[in-house]
């Protein structure tokens, strides 16, 4: 009953909004989407003795078990939500605090990211799993742990033991050298995801403002609709946009879009061979995320400075990029 009442009163709120306090609030909540990383691939972990465990590789890099895979691989039961806590309460009992090294607090925050069908998920990075094991199987050799966490760190042990065949696999694999071999079965996997099999319609993907601001950093002279620094415009574009995809995308686009031998341009913008399930949605994602950046910088040294704080170094870093000449050169 207490449900159906609170649906009412939220219908009820609804409908006296105005039209502008109903987009502003859909803008919000378009914005929160934008900024969290996508799932470019997801799958289920298996581990002997371990019920499947959800995980997800993000488009930035980051492995995550979702946080119900991250319970159920301690053998700790799924009540159906997530409650968010300084310390999660897989860890939050005082008798671990000793056991919490600066290591393990570094991967606390959860981590929120869009699935592969446009749902928000909250999970942790998966290098947390052998850690927290780590935590129960040394306060279980002190002797300190309770009596329901001991079946906790039976959960840890059994995941441990699991974790090594996988860790002496891997070994194996890159004794033997096929580990190349398994890397460039991983890069087709992102490749499929990032770049579509045709050359897709032409959009507009990079906003005036994005150019106006990298003007004005820059302190050059902005003319909207015309671009006098195509050359080195360019090559900004790919360093602050196109080398913060996955590694192996812009060179790809670079293969299916080669250079005219005789003009020395690209026939076609990179945009237009990026998927529009996961390329292109990374791709403007870091177009607002640059274009925030540019937008509160009063100059080029404090942009990168903000840059380099937000994005880790990608293949080139910022400062490889030789300085941007002025207009009076």
């Amino acid at each position: 009953m207490s449900g159906t009442k609170q649906s009412k009163g939220g219908q009820a709120r609804a409908i006296k909004l105005t039209a502008d306090e109903r987009r502003e609030i859909g803008q919000k909540g378009a914005a929160a989407r934008w900024d969290l990383p996508r799932a470019t691939h997801e799958g289920t972990l298996t581990i002997p003795g371990i019920v499947p465990l959800k995980v997800a590789n993000l488009a930035d890099q980051r492995r995550v078990l979702i946080s119900r895979a991250f319970l159920e691989a301690l053998g700790r039961p799924w009540k159906g939500t997530y409650k968010r806590t300084e310390r999660p309460n897989f860890l939050d009992a005082n008798n671990l605090d000793s056991f919490i090294t600066d290591e393990i607090k570094g991967y606390l925050e959860p981590v929120d990211y869009l699935s592969d069908r446009g749902q928000i998920v909250t999970g942790y990075r998966a290098e947390l799993l052998p850690l927290v094991c780590d935590v129960y199987l040394k306060a279980r050799a002190q002797g300190v742990l309770t009596k329901s966490q001991e079946s906790v760190a039976d959960f840890a042990e059994r995941l441990v033991r699991g974790l090594a065949i996988s860790g002496i696999l891997n070994l194996v694999d890159d004794a033997t050298g096929y580990t190349k071999i398994r890397a460039r079965d991983e890069l087709q996997n992102i490749l499929s995801a990032y770049i579509a099999p045709e050359l897709l319609p032409w959009a507009k993907r990079f906003p005036d403002t994005f150019y106006e601001e990298l003007h004005r950093v820059r302190g050059w002279k902005y003319a909207p609709g015309s671009n006098n620094r195509n050359h080195y415009i360019g090559k900004l574009t790919n360093e602050l946009i196109y080398e913060r995809l996955p590694p192996g995308v812009l060179e790809e686009l670079r293969s299916k879009n080669p250079r005219d031998p005789i003009k020395g341009r690209r026939r076609y913008t990179h945009h237009r061979f990026l998927t529009d399930e996961v390329g292109n949605p990374h791709l403007e994602k870091q177009i607002v995320a640059v274009t925030t950046l540019l937008s509160v910088s009063d100059d080029w040294d404090e942009f990168a400075r903000l840059f380099s704080k937000k994005f880790r170094p990608g293949p080139g870093d910022l400062f490889s990029l030789p300085t941007p000449p002025t207009d009076d050169e």
